[in-house]
């Protein structure tokens, strides 16, 4: 099997949620050596986030933290205890780089500030991604990233004309942080490579989110309009929405941003006479009467499968898509051929799939190595094997309480 790309790297994960797991996942996956580090008395929060098997909570039950966790090794360290500085020093020299996403000031309090551990290990790497950035006036907000999510605005921006912003599902920000994460982290390591140099990464998830908003905002700056929910609709495209069909709760999505790709459409609707009104001839037409344009289609699409409507579409050069349910994206051909859901035995779990990522490294493939560890289950292997402890050693940090 090809060496995966980051092989022999050494990663310390203080992070917890999703944002700093996820951007440690993509180390994790593809050959790093990945330590998370959290506590009995204090477990990852996303231990508690549903589903859980057999919709019974419990710490190592979460299909969240399955799937956000594995190939990492699963470390129990008391962080409120005098004598946890004792095991982090040791980490620190075994580390190459380090992450974490707690409020800034957590990190500080627990001597693990970058200068502290810079005096350890020079050449660390070590990235800090809380929601506002480490310094500013709004840097100690808490929260997670449901409320950053709304604090950025994409909530103003989700829902219909005629209704109250919708919450969107989950931490939404966490999504853009973690691949800022990721690709920073290696742009770092390159960095030390050329220099020998480490370097400290404050990563602000909310500036990382606004990248996604960057039309509206710039919409904002020069135009002067300030944007706000259109529902499925698009100013550079009609029609442009989410279609019903034939079954239970059935939808396609479907997208006309061109003439000649509306000249599909109508090809593959069979060219009704409607479509050939004058009201629908021009874009700017089928903008001014999208309301009839929806109800016309929705006639057409309701006869058909989701399936059948994608195809027609895709083959008559019309994008579309079918609107997918968890159980058709976990059955879903292309998915399975590219490989992106990975088999699992998790021994409290059992048998399921989980996400591996949209993307694959021809030369240095991801690869599964083990599932996510259950509370501190390699506690005692990283003490004995990685950080090398003698048995007294182990032995008394053990009984007094510093591992767990």
């Amino acid at each position: 099997m090809a060496e995966e790309v980051f092989q022999g790297l050494k990663v310390l994960d203080f992070s917890w949620a999703i944002a700093g797991p996820w951007t440690v996942k993509y180390l994790a996956d593809h050959g790093a050596e990945v330590i998370h580090v959290e506590t009995v008395h204090h477990p990852d929060i996303i231990r508690a986030g549903p589903p859980f098997k057999d919709d019974k909570p419990g710490v190592d039950s979460s299909v969240y933290w399955v799937n956000y966790h594995c190939n990492k090794y699963g470390f129990s360290l008391n962080m409120n205890h005098p004598r946890a500085r004792e095991v982090t020093r040791k980490l620190f020299s075994w580390a190459d780089v380090i992450v974490e996403n707690f409020s800034p000031g957590v990190m500080q309090r627990w001597g693990l500030s970058y200068e502290e551990v810079r005096e350890i290990k020079p050449d660390i790497i070590m990235l800090s991604s809380s929601q506002l950035g480490q310094t500013g006036p709004l840097a100690t907000m808490r929260g997670t990233g449901v409320q950053l999510t709304a604090y950025t605005g994409f909530n103003y921006l989700t829902g219909w004309e005629d209704r109250e912003p919708s919450v969107l599902y989950g931490g939404f920000t966490d999504c853009p942080a973690a691949r800022f994460g990721a690709v920073v982290l290696i742009a770092a390591l390159l960095y030390r490579r050329r220099t020998g140099k480490g370097m400290y990464i404050d990563l602000s998830q909310y500036e990382a989110g606004l990248h996604l908003l960057a039309p509206a905002l710039m919409d904002y700056q020069v135009n002067g309009r300030i944007s706000t929910r259109k529902g499925n609709r698009h100013q550079y495209a009609a029609p442009h929405g989410v279609y019903p069909s034939r079954g239970d709760d059935s939808w396609c999505a479907i997208t006309v941003s061109t003439d000649e790709q509306w000249r599909g459409l109508c090809r593959a609707m069979g060219d009704p006479a409607w479509s050939k009104e004058t009201r629908f001839s021009t874009f700017s037409k089928r903008k001014e009467n999208e309301d009839e344009l929806d109800q016309l289609i929705s006639q057409w699409t309701v006869t058909l499968t989701p399936k059948e409507t994608m195809f027609k579409l895709q083959e008559a050069g019309v994008s579309a898509g079918v609107v997918q349910k968890g159980e058709d994206m976990y059955n879903d051909p292309q998915l399975k051929q590219f490989g992106y859901f990975w088999d699992v035995d998790h021994p409290v779990i059992g048998k399921h799939r989980l996400e591996s990522h949209a993307f694959n490294l021809s030369k240095t493939p991801r690869r599964l190595r083990m599932p996510a560890p259950r509370l501190g289950e390699h506690t005692d292997y990283v003490c004995r094997q990685i950080l090398k402890l003698a048995d007294e050693e182990y032995e008394d940090l053990l009984a007094d309480g510093v591992l767990e």
